[in-house]
């Protein structure tokens, strides 16, 4: 057995059964040894989109998703996958190559210092230095990878030490779960006391409660104190929107309909906020306690300040809570009365015929073709706010967005990973016309895997959300406009169907046909951006008291 073999086996141990990636001469031995095994290789066409799909393998199984690179220019390109995952809290390890550690026969052709170069972006990176130590590093990248808060981890592999012989039998690190500890009884006694005080308590659920261990527990605690709850962006679908305790996604940081309820609240129970998030609601001097629920403690800025943190597991934290506090929340739905107004503006305008179409029409439409437990996966764009803002999900982790990292080009990569590990339901990427074209190549990649995946691509031909900022800052239209192929004609290139909508009666429709056709299938609509200001801007902040 040499180095290359023992890496491939100890990936095996950790239950690893796909890796996403490019190669190149520095891992063939890796390459070969991957060939010999269990281990899935998805090719991809270019770095980046394999570490936007291993982060998001991390971020639907909880088990971080590998990528492979080789050195220099290839292991570059996986720098925007690790912020990616590192802001984003989504386990992935990233295993790179290298020339050989001992000499350079090639001089210092392609070699730069990748590990100081994106370590910034990760947890922590390893250097392999020798064959034996192979067991324990992977080991311990996965443990760091998987604990929380989760990330990316970087694997380097010298060419050498791939070759490198190692020991028969050398022994594997077991993997086991590593439980985390529980918040003292005092701290939730404290919380208990706070929320039993609470005239108008209201839930705000964030990005760390979108964990996939932990739907089951956080919906129970929320069924059983009967508080109203709200969203973050990262924290939308770990509870069911269809819940009647649903009061709205914090899409914007103030003046939303949301608001309402946040400003007229005395206590927000934050579980799982994260801060990499915009601040879900602003809090001034006089505003309401903050009681902070999180695996971590928080971290304090201008518009977050809790009163009382709980810190540990956050569902046997929310187990406990419930056990005291079920059934003695007289106050628990004061809110409430608040809901429908807040949801029916919201809804405002959804089945507008008007074209080209708006954004509330393109979410009501795709809301009625997609299952409870279908998925859709954002790019990065405008439309990220109106998904937010007025899609409903029923299932946990259906939403799938990034108002952490925001990268432009993650939304088909992430649709395409979701479709590898759940090819049994619907998943529609949705992404902008800009961000289509940061990683379109891998449509082929998409159909060499022969997924099902239904690509929906809003056309404005310009950088909309940069756009609608500029607008807001008083300046004129300037450097956002660029032109597209025809996405239709461009489909067909790759061999799969494409549409392009004319009549925004059109889209329910061919949005049925592509899904029920199966195989990869592009739908593209032109979308008339003029909402933005005039919802968004002009209509909110016209809005007194919210």
């Amino acid at each position: 057995m040499i180095g290359a073999q023992l890496l491939v086996a100890a990936l095996e141990n950790e239950g690893v059964r796909e890796i996403f990636g490019v190669p190149g001469e520095e891992i063939l031995e890796f390459l070969e040894a991957v060939r010999r095994s269990g281990i899935r290789l998805i090719l991809t066409r270019h770095e980046q989109a394999a570490a936007f799909m291993a982060a998001t393998h991390g971020r639907l199984t909880g088990r971080p998703g590998v990528c492979l690179s080789t050195l220099g220019p290839g292991a570059l390109n996986l720098a925007a996958g690790a912020a990616y995952a590192l802001l984003g809290a989504m386990p992935m390890i990233m295993i790179i190559g290298q020339k050989d550690s001992p000499s350079r026969r090639q001089g210092r052709y392609e070699v730069c210092d990748t590990v100081s170069m994106i370590m910034p972006l990760t947890k922590t990176a390893f250097r392999i230095v020798s064959a034996p130590a192979i067991p324990t590093t992977v080991g311990e990248a996965f443990r760091i990878a998987q604990t929380e808060r989760p990330g990316p981890v970087i694997l380097e592999m010298p060419e050498d030490i791939s070759a490198q012989p190692a020991e028969p039998g050398l022994p594997l690190v077991t993997p086991h779960a590593v439980a985390m500890p529980v918040a003292p009884r005092s701290a939730i006694d404290r919380a208990a006391d706070l929320i039993m005080k609470a005239e108008r308590p209201l839930i705000m659920i964030g990005a760390a409660a979108s964990r996939p261990k932990l739907a089951g527990p956080l919906s129970d605690c929320i069924r059983r104190l009967r508080i109203p709850f709200f969203d973050t962006q990262m924290g939308k679908g770990a509870v069911s929107g269809g819940s009647g305790l649903y009061m709205g996604t914090a899409a914007l940081s103030s003046r939303d309909y949301v608001h309402k309820a946040a400003d007229r609240a005395d206590l927000i129970i934050s579980i799982g906020h994260d801060p990499v998030e915009r601040p879900p609601f602003l809090v001034g001097p006089a505003g309401p306690g903050l009681l902070h629920i999180g695996y971590l403690p928080a971290t304090l800025d201008d518009a977050y300040q809790p009163q009382v943190e709980v810190v540990g597991d956050i569902g046997p934290t929310l187990g406990a809570l419930a056990d005291r506090l079920h059934g003695r929340l007289p106050n628990a739905g004061a809110l409430l009365g608040l809901r429908e107004d807040i949801l029916g503006r919201i809804a405002s305008r959804a089945e507008e015929s008007r074209y080209p179409i708006t954004p509330q029409r393109i979410v009501h439409d795709v809301r009625q073709v997609m299952p409870e437990d279908g998925m859709v996966c954002l790019d990065n764009g405008m439309f990220r706010v109106w998904f937010a803002r007025n899609y409903r999900t029923m299932t946990a982790n259906t939403l799938l967005l990034d108002n952490a990292f925001a990268a432009v080009g993650a939304g088909l990569p992430s649709a395409m990973t979701a479709a590898l590990i759940f090819p049994e339901r619907r998943v529609l990427a949705v992404c902008g016309d800009g961000g289509f074209m940061m990683n379109s190549q891998e449509i082929e990649t998409a159909v060499r895997l022969g997924l099902d995946l239904v690509v929906l691509i809003l056309q404005d031909n310009g950088y909309g959300m940069v756009r609608w900022e500029q607008a807001i800052d008083g300046y004129p239209d300037f450097g956002m406009t660029f032109g597209n192929p025809d996405f239709a004609t461009y489909a067909k290139a790759f061999g799969v169907k494409g549409v392009r909508i004319e009549a925004a009666d059109s889209l329910a429709p061919a949005l049925a046909a592509a899904f029920a056709e199966g195989g990869v299938q592009i739908v593209c609509t032109p979308v008339d951006y003029s909402e933005n200001l005039r919802v968004l801007v002009d209509e909110l902040c016209g809005q007194n008291g919210v």
